[in-house]
Order: structure tokens, then sequence, then C-alpha cells
């Protein structure tokens, strides 16, 4: 069995979760606590010239700027590396090492980077650095890609070649194949390297079958404190520092690494908690790029069975490539299933026509002002209407669906209401059962200029104006407001927002109203943010 080295990346891999603004104090106490445990390797951060000098960042614009945050410091036995993503620093950011703090560094780089990056990393060995040659996604590559890959990193011998598992997505049959090609294909004076994720919760455990590879070669694998790291974080070092110390007694020294957790990581950790979550699970089911899933997710308008058919429309090459266009274009794709709606449209004008129809909003105005809302409705005897959800509200005439999530969530409040509140929905709305007295075409009544194209309050609202009705009076309809006040009666239907991001928003339906044109008169009854104020109507 070759050597194994335990590399933290807590500094490096952690700042995706803080913007790597841990704190000059909190990177020299880590850095200390690593260097006390007799980590074998510890990485101290990023190069990347986007950046500004910042001695509270562990991502600086240089090699030099990075050396300077850890002046001073005492190694210890333990190597120094940093990293940089291919294409973010240029050669001339690097002095040779016999200058820097550092010993190493990691040069990430995606597929079809894969030559140019190479030819980058023999730039960096020539200026005396020990390189790890780090292929991301490995996922993503054939065999064939593979091995075109490692006859490039046998040519340059590096002093490391790391699998690098970037979402989450291998399971045990896929590593040990990544890594036995690896380990027969690489020249034995290269060290093979393992860093994953936890989107499957497979993390430890796939470290630990590595662990258990009988090989010749050296093993580095990679952990971070607590497991902070991108996405669903990183296998926690203090885990594969104990399963090792089994091994040899006292190798590493645990109560460091449980001091800096205590002392600095926990602390970050319940500001802004990172690993296994629900959104990174789909992430990894379904092979593909994260964002995609919290595009979906914040729409707050799909069940996960819909999600999972979105994703499914993924092209290959797009997977692991974010393309925020081509996910936008899916989502109202699936959501556009055209319907003939015109026998509905006629029906409902007899209805409507020349009728005051109230709508009723889930905003938590609905619920603050109901006795007012009440007495309205009352006086005047409209059509009332809730949108995607069940107000409690007397003399409620219809609820509009147009939010599928929404649908599933409310089933059973549904079935109990009585025959004489009915049911309209816009066709994305699948499993109806014929429940509905009114469906309408979705793809009609969006909004394609709109940041949020299906805004409900705008689908009705376009609909009702076909419709020659007497007047629109809207309650509920309070707007969006940064996140630590609930904008909402039923919290399942919060969205997390920046104060900016609300305005942002209100400020888009308010043009969404403008397109209209409306030749119905409106009002908002309770206050809102979309007439510009908060002022009624």
């Amino acid at each position: 069995m070759g050597s194994v080295r335990l590399l933290d990346c807590t500094l490096r891999d952690g700042g995706y979760v803080n913007d790597w603004n841990f704190g000059y104090d909190n990177i020299v106490s880590i850095f200390k606590h690593l260097s006390g445990a007799g980590i074998d390797i510890i990485e101290i951060g990023f190069m990347d010239e986007r950046r500004s000098v910042d001695a509270d960042h562990t991502i600086q614009p240089d090699g030099p700027a990075l050396d300077a945050v850890y002046r001073g410091l005492d190694k210890g036995a333990s190597m120094i590396v940093g990293m940089i993503d291919y294409g973010t620093c240029g050669i001339e950011h690097v002095r040779p090492s016999k200058q820097s703090f550092m010993d190493g560094i990691r040069v990430i780089f995606k597929k079809e980077k894969r030559r140019e990056a190479i030819d980058f990393c023999a730039q960096v060995k020539a200026l005396g650095y020990k390189v790890f040659v780090q292929a991301v996604s490995i996922t993503s590559y054939s065999d064939e890609e593979m091995a075109d890959l490692i006859r490039l990193v046998n040519d340059l011998e590096p002093y490391a070649f790391s699998l690098v598992d970037t979402y989450g997505l291998l399971h045990r049959r896929q590593l040990i194949h990544y890594f036995t090609f690896a380990d027969e294909h690489l020249k034995k004076s290269i060290s093979i390297g393992y860093h994953s994720h936890n989107n499957f919760q497979l993390g430890y455990a796939n470290c630990i079958e590595l662990l258990e590879q009988d090989i010749e070669r050296p093993l580095i694998i990679d952990g971070s404190l607590y497991g902070m790291g991108k996405s669903a974080g990183n296998t926690p070092i203090e885990l594969l520092a104990d399963y090792l110390n089994n091994r040899e007694p006292d190798r590493y020294r645990i109560y460091h690494l449980l001091e800096a957790i205590d002392v600095t990581v926990l602390d970050l950790y319940r500001q802004i908690p990172w690993g296994y979550s629900y959104k990174f699970f789909l992430s990894a089911s379904n092979d593909c790029h994260p964002n995609y899933v919290s595009y979906l997710l914040e729409k707050k308008k799909l069940p996960a069975k819909a999600i999972g058919e979105i994703l499914e429309k993924l092209p290959e090459e797009k997977k692991l490539n974010y393309d925020a266009k081509l996910i936008e274009s899916l989502y109202v794709d699936y959501q556009q299933i055209v319907c003939d709606d015109t026998q509905a449209v006629a029906d409902m004008a007899g209805e409507f026509a020349g009728r005051e129809i109230v709508l009723l909003g889930p905003g938590r105005s609905v619920e603050t002002h109901r006795e007012m809302i009440q007495g309205y409705i009352r006086d005047h005897r409209p059509i009332t209407v809730a949108i995607n959800f069940v107000p409690d509200i007397d003399a409620l005439d219809y609820i509009f669906i147009s939010n599928a999530k929404r649908y599933v969530q409310i089933a059973s409040s549904l079935d109990s209401l009585p025959p004489s509140v009915r049911l309209m929905a816009t066709s994305n709305i699948t499993g109806a059962d014929g429940r509905f007295a009114y469906l309408f075409s979705y793809g009609r009544l969006i909004d394609e200029e709109a940041l949020i194209v299906d805004n409900p309050m705008i689908m009705l609202m376009k609909l009702l104006d076909g419709l020659a009705v007497r007047r629109i009076v809207l309650a509920g309809f309070d707007g969006y407001e940064k996140s630590e006040s609930a904008n909402y009666v039923n919290p399942n239907m919060e969205h997390i927002f920046s104060r900016e991001k609300a305005a942002e928003i209100n400020a888009d339906v308010v043009r969404s109203l403008e397109r209209l044109h409306m030749r119905t008169p409106y009002e908002f009854l309770t206050k809102t943010h979309y007439n510009g104020s908060l002022e009624m109507r």
C-alpha cells in the first residue's frame, strides 16, 4: 500500500460558502490548527486576478498577495498549496516557488480546456512548484477522453493527478472505475488524489473505499473542517483523520481540528449552513448543475415530478454547464400546455360580464384586514376569486389555480370546499380529473417580457379584462419585501429575497400591469407595493 496524505481545503473550497471572507484572525486560527493537527497538505486559497487585495479573504489577485496573508506563519511539517482556476490567473501573476510561501499549486479546469490547462501546468511546474492537475467534473469524461487527458498528464509528470467529483455524482462502481483507470494508466511517479462532494451523502464512504484500495502509488484524499465547502460540502477532514488514526495511532492530533471547528467553523455554519440538502440531491440525481435546480425551486410552482421531467430535457452537453436562458426556455415550454379554451372563455364571460370581481391574493394583508375585506364583499356582492390558496373568507365563489405545486399542497383543502366554490385553472395544471369549471390556455396568459412570466395576478387580470367585467378590486396582493418579514399567509409560499431583489420584482409587476393596458378599471383594497407606494390606489 502506498502512502496516504490528507489535504485540507477549508480555506479554499470552504470559501464558496462565505465568498472567502473568513476574516484575517479566523484565517490564521484555522491555519494554525490544521498545521498543529499534522494535516499533510493545507490548501490556503485561490489566486484570481479579478479580485483585489484584502487580507480578510482567502482569494487574492496573485501569488504574492496570497502569500502575504500567511506571511510569518509556521508551516510545520505541512505542504502548502494554492489553487488556480485555469483562465482566471495568468502565469505572470505567479512568482517562482523559492520566493513563495506555497510549495505547490493545484490547477482546476473543465474538460474542453484540458490541453491549454496542461500547457499552463507546465509553466507552473517550470517555476518550481509541485503541480496538482485537478480534473473537475470527472463524471463528464468518457474513457476515451480520460485516456487523452492521462496521456497529457504523463507527458507533464506533475506531482499529483486528482479525480474531482465537483457535483457529488459518484457512486462506488463509478468511483472505482475512474480510480482504477487512472491507476492503471498514470506513471507510477504521479500521486492520485480524490476530491469529493456530499450531494449523495457519499463523500466519506467514497473516501474510505479508496483508502481500502491496494495500490502502490501515493494517495491524496481531500477533506475540510466540518465538511465546509461548495454545494453539499466536502468530506469532513476530522472523520478522515480519525479513521486513519485507527490504522496509525496518534498520526493526527484530532483535538486541533475539533478546536478549529468549535471556535471558528461552527460560527460560520450557523450564519450560512452547508451540507446535504434537497436541492443538491435533486441536482446529483439528475446529473446536472445545481443552479438548474435552484432556478426551478425558486419558482415555487413545480412539484418534484415536474422538476425531474424538466431536468430530463437538458441536453447532455449542457447538464454540467449552467445555461440560464436554456432552463428558462425549458420551464416555459413545459408549462405551456395548449388547450382550446374558446368555450371556457365564452361561458365565463356570460357569468362575469358586467360584474365587479374581487381577487384575493395570499399576502399577509388578506389575514390582517380580513374583517374589512369581508365587509366590502358583504356590501358590494361581487364575484370573489382567490388565487392559488384557500382563504378564510366567507362568500368565496372561485379559486384560480396556475401553480402546480400549490395545487398539490392545497389538494386536501380543495376536497373539503362546499360545492358552491368552483375551481378554474390554467392548462399547465395536470391531474385535474374534470374538477375544473373552467380551464384556460397557460401560454396566452403569460407575460414573456416579465421577470416572472407567469405571475398569477397578471394572468387572471389579463383574462378578466377580455370578459367585459365592470371593475376589479384586489386584496392581499402586498408585493414582495425583504425576507426577514413574511410576505405570505402560508409560509410554504415564501421566497427568499434581498431588499434589492424584492424591489426589482415589485417594479417588474408594475411594468406588467402597464403592458396590459387595462380597459377595465381596477383598484387595490389593501396596501400594496404594486402601485408605486404602500398607499391605496
